[in-house]
């Protein structure tokens, strides 16, 4: 009886894997929007479909960045500039790609452009450092939804929300994190709504990837910045030994990220192409080994392996 029942696990396992493999028979014509394409996965995603011959809308926050693009990419690719952030740019940009898709709707949207903004304790942190990757990372990606659901409904194509470990543990203070959580229950709430229509979503989880979003340097720049404007009580109470150790720390972590921005192209190819695309998909080897194990375990367990990773407060009662 053991042995039928492992038999029939291992044929079940088969079953499901050659399941995922299953892609769309024809990208001829099928069109893909991705915002934040001036840099990091954005811009290695454009790149990497264009060349499988996909009909790629490219979303560039740059004159800069757009031009760069163009020059690294075939005449299929068109590229936009959007700022997510801008109700009329999002407006008009969807008007656009409207026209210039025509009946063929949207097969993709990959909701990918984002910010880090301040690494901080909450202590040091004003509303304004929260607002701005909650502006960019939420609010901007909702907008960029709304706007185009219309062409991926038609399509009955793809949307895909680009997240974060961030968006499953907590473990430092601003607004990263806080909208990365909020991108979770969007991208849970919409998937539910689309069913219906036919329309799969997924949601990519990153971990610690090399890009300029996550440059070390300029996020001990940022927290340093915002250190200087601290009140003296807060000052005292963390003490210069403390900022000194959380920057040295900041710029030690280059050791850790994954510098291979193609595993978490690889997921959005996946999403894309795939006939059963997954929900989620968690890219990065410390995200699959760590991050992701690490959120599903007890607040306890949480807590203590996070604080693990802080610098500790010389005198924590000095207050």
């Amino acid at each position: 009886m053991l042995l039928w029942l492992l038999a029939l696990l291992v044929l079940c396992g088969f079953l499901w894997n050659y399941k995922r493999q299953m892609k769309i028979a024809d990208i001829t014509n099928k069109y893909v929007f991705i915002t934040g394409c001036d840099t990091g996965f954005g811009n290695l995603a454009a790149r990497t479909f264009d060349k499988k011959g996909f009909r790629v809308i490219a979303a560039c926050l740059t004159e800069s960045g757009s031009t760069a693009l163009k020059a690294e990419t075939s005449e299929r690719l068109h590229t936009v500039l959007l700022d997510v952030t801008d109700p009329e740019n999002v407006k008009r940009t969807a008007q656009w790609v409207m026209r210039h898709v025509g009946e063929n709707g949207l097969w993709g949207l990959i909701n990918n452009a984002g910010v880090l903004g301040v690494l901080a304790p909450t202590d040091w942190l004003t509303v304004d450092d929260y607002r701005e990757p909650i502006e960019v990372n939420l609010f901007g990606l909702i907008n960029v939804t709304l706007n185009m659901l219309p062409l991926v409904k038609k399509a009955q194509g793809r949307i895909i929300n680009i997240s974060s470990i961030g968006g499953r543990l907590a473990f430092f203070g601003g607004g990263y994190t806080t909208s990365k959580y909020a991108v979770e229950a969007f991208n849970d709430s919409l998937r539910l709504d689309m069913k219906a229509f036919g329309v799969h979503v997924s949601c990519i989880e990153p971990g610690l990837f090399q890009t300029p979003m996550s440059d070390p340097v300029k996020t001990a720049e940022k927290k340093l910045a915002v250190w200087k404007q601290l009140s003296p009580d807060i000052k005292q109470q963390y003490g210069e030994a403390y900022l000194e150790r959380s920057l040295s720390k900041l710029k030690c972590t280059k050791s850790f990220v994954n510098p291979d921005l193609s595993l978490v192209v690889e997921c959005m190819d996946h999403a894309l192409t795939s006939l059963f695309p997954k929900t989620r998909y968690v890219a990065g080897k410390d995200a699959k080994t760590f991050w992701i194990p690490l959120s599903h375990m007890p607040a306890v367990l949480q807590d203590f392996l996070l604080l693990k990773q802080k610098v500790e407060l010389a005198n924590p009662k000095a207050v």
